[in-house]
């Protein structure tokens, strides 16, 4: 198993970014398990329960983690209209169009922690990944292919985004994953996201960053440990 570094600039920790993650080995990724659909089903339905108790009278983007999100994206630039962070969008799906993605186990819980927590997650698979990882600011050189396409896009510098040591991109902001190193069932070593901003304590970034990864080590096997702590 091959080393793997993470490390994150002042300027992108001073935005109000907070960023946990962690390293899961040795997993076994299927497309569907049996056990986790049982959970996922039961943990769907509390979701939607909480969420219209916590939002009655009121929308779901008014979530002032969600909006920590929106603020971020404000201080460089982006249109939240355009760049919609992964856990609003993942809320808007659910409690509007009664839709939860099915992807793959592991993308499932991941999911599933983001749309309970409004924390943006991901995980990369780390044999597809040059080198280590650097969560800083773009200069608009980098290589993006994003996920579902084969040719690079053009990236707008100054934007915050995960890169690795051959420059390339494989997440930017919380919004946009990549295709080179999504996650299939083929994956076993796993890069894992966990993100908050400025309305996320750092407690509360933790307890979503042990629940994803005792989640996935429950249901797809292996271990994990952290390569940062907020």
């Amino acid at each position: 198993m091959r080393e793997l570094q993470f490390s994150v600039t002042p300027e992108v920790l001073n935005l109000g970014v907070k960023i946990i993650t962690a390293r899961i080995s040795d997993i076994h990724n299927t497309s569907e398990n049996s056990d986790f659909e049982l959970y996922k089903t039961a943990e769907l339905e509390h979701i939607r329960n909480d969420l219209a108790q916590k939002f009655a009278g009121k929308k779901y983007n008014d979530d002032p983690i969600l909006a920590g999100f929106r603020d971020l994206h404000t201080k460089i630039g982006r249109s939240n209209r355009d760049y919609v962070a992964s856990p609003e969008n993942l809320r808007r799906q659910f409690l509007e169009r009664g839709r939860f993605p099915h992807i793959n186990t592991v993308v499932d819980i991941y999911n599933l922690v983001s749309l309970q927590a409004g924390l943006a997650l991901g995980a990369h698979d780390i044999e597809k990944i040059n080198g280590n990882i650097t969560l800083r600011l773009t200069s608009g050189s980098e290589v993006f292919v994003p996920l579902g396409k084969i040719e690079p896009e053009k990236v707008f510098p100054s934007e915050y985004a995960y890169i690795d040591d051959l420059n390339n991109i494989i997440c930017r902001l919380e919004v946009l994953q990549v295709n080179p190193t999504k996650v299939t069932t083929e994956s076993s070593d796993l890069f894992i996201i966990i993100q908050g901003n400025s309305a996320t304590a750092a407690d509360y970034l933790r307890q979503g960053a042990e629940k994803v990864c005792q989640l996935i080590t429950k249901y797809c096997g292996g271990s994990y440990l952290f390569l940062n702590k907020t």
